[in-house]
């Protein structure tokens, strides 16, 4: 597979990342408040505005979380993309290509309706790299509490292969995609498109997860990704044609190259 358009790899994540807010949130904030030392005393209050260690540590630490979990993303892409592309080297089959775009279209869809709680099979999927993540598990005791920045960094890169659907779902992508650093390129800006969600956690907090539970908000974005996705089945069909479509397709047309 070549020429993946990367646009909307990133916007799938922006828009699944309400997913990431529901189903992580909630620890994220743990952990971040659990690195925090009590404050028995008030803070002091200033008529020049200042940054405060604290922030600064908290806001040093929140990156470096987020900066450990999408290199761990990129790590999971280089590996199926490298896998993948030698196997179709040694067969020699395009068949297997263009199976891999029917393939990934069609997880879009099913993405999309996993979004807006129309279909939970991902759900199920989820249950599969458990095996992975009770082996992860017990490392990520041994780095609490999360008070530096390597720290968090390292928690991060651990909880990048904690059991996610949508994870799963952008890896086939990156696993058809040419090359290990094509893969990596794809699990790269998908993290880069669920960034802003993570870190506004930090800002907004409960009315963030609030949000990401709203019905309305959820079959939204849910519909932009099975849009992504039905396009793509149309790409792979020969229905749609090249034109400026091609930045909204994660797959080029069959027999274009």
């Amino acid at each position: 597979m070549t020429g993946i358009s990367l646009i909307p790899i990133f916007m799938l994540g922006l828009l699944g990342s309400l997913h990431c807010v529901g189903m992580c949130g909630g620890i994220v904030s743990a952990l971040s408040a659990a690195s925090r030392p009590p404050r028995p005393f008030p803070a002091v209050v200033v008529t020049i505005p200042t940054v405060s260690p604290a922030v600064y540590r908290d806001a040093m630490q929140v990156l470096a979380y987020n900066a450990g979990r999408i290199g761990s993303y990129a790590v999971a892409g280089a590996i199926v993309g490298g896998i993948a592309s030698g196997v179709h080297g040694l067969s020699g089959i395009s068949a297997l290509q263009v199976g891999g775009y029917w393939l990934a279209n069609g997880m879009l869809v099913l993405l999309g309706l996993y979004l807006m709680d129309a279909w939970r099979g991902l759900a199920r999927l989820e249950q599969l790299g458990q095996f992975l993540w009770l082996r992860l598990r017990p490392l990520m005791h041994a780095l609490l509490p999360m008070d530096t920045v390597g720290k968090a960094f390292a928690l991060g890169g651990l909880w990048g292969w904690l059991p996610c659907g949508m994870v799963y779902s952008v890896l086939l992508t990156a696993m058809f995609s040419g090359s290990a650093l094509a893969g990596a390129g794809v699990m790269l800006a998908f993290g880069l498109g669920t960034l802003p969600a993570l870190l506004g956690l930090g800002l907004l907090g409960t009315r963030l997860r609030e949000l990401a539970r709203q019905r309305s908000v959820r079959i939204a974005c849910g519909l932009i990704v099975l849009g992504f996705g039905v396009l793509g089945l149309l790409r792979a069909s020969g229905v749609v044609a090249n034109g400026w479509l091609d930045i909204l397709c994660i797959t080029p047309q069959v027999g274009v190259h």
